[in-house]
């Protein structure tokens, strides 16, 4: 099994970034041989390190430090009134926690999901083998969290666990569904499933202060962000 001391890491050559439009970005991954375990997946998370399929990353960026890991204090959380609202307004969803795997509703959802909301960007057009290499592969400490209204499922979310918390990798739902927030839901279902494992954090992978599409992160307090190699509370609007 591989170790923090033993592991070995590459970086791409600079690319466009997915999320400014006017910078390049640069990743750094760890050898895709390594054999990574909770522990070390654990330890990796804490570094700033994210999961996307069998790869384990981080910006490594020369010129650049906008992307900054965050995690949700969730002991410390309390949900403010707008969060509150989005539970009340889905109190007919049904959530339950399945293995994480290849099944035809889920790609079904996810291609939707993909094609309306996503088809400026770099998953688009979606695939069964791409749904695979994102969600399913390296799943080993992962489970879906499903959500139903009735018989329908309309959203899903990536959930990975850790030694000291949980982190959620990814998040999608029916586009007809939008006016739910089920993004939010999600993450506030995650919240709540930290807090019965006893566990403190839920970690919500990297905030850009000037990305539009992240602000929805700054809205969950006290939010941690890693700076400098050290965790301290984020200060942001939002």
């Amino acid at each position: 099994m591989s170790s923090l001391k033993t592991l070995v890491f590459f970086a791409t050559p600079p690319h466009d970034c997915s999320y400014l439009s006017d910078r390049e970005a640069t990743t750094m991954f760890v050898d895709p041989r390594a054999r990574v375990d909770k522990r070390l997946y654990s330890q990796l998370t804490a570094l700033g390190f994210r999961r996307s399929g069998s790869h384990y990353y981080r910006p490594h960026c020369e010129s650049c430090n906008a992307c900054i890991p965050v995690r949700l204090n969730t002991e410390a959380f309390r949900a403010n009134r707008s969060q509150r609202r989005v539970w009340k307004r889905n109190e007919d969803i049904t959530f339950r926690l399945a293995p994480a795997r290849f099944q035809e509703n889920y790609y079904r959802l996810y291609a939707r999901y993909i094609e309306q909301r996503h088809y400026d960007g770099d998953m688009y057009p979606p695939s069964r083998e791409q749904f695979t290499s994102f969600l399913v592969e390296g799943a080993n400490q992962s489970e879906f969290l499903e959500m139903w209204r009735d018989d329908t499922l309309v959203g899903l979310a990536v959930v990975d666990a850790l030694d000291d918390g949980l982190s959620a990798i990814y998040t999608l739902f029916d586009p007809q569904e939008e006016d739910r927030s089920l993004g939010t839901l999600a993450i506030l279902w995650q919240i709540e499933e930290t807090r019965r494992r006893r566990l403190p954090f839920l970690y919500l992978g990297y905030w850009i202060r000037e990305c539009r599409k992240m602000n929805y992160k700054a809205r969950f307090k006290p939010l941690e962000a890693l700076i400098g190699g050290h965790w301290q509370e984020l200060i942001a609007t939002g």
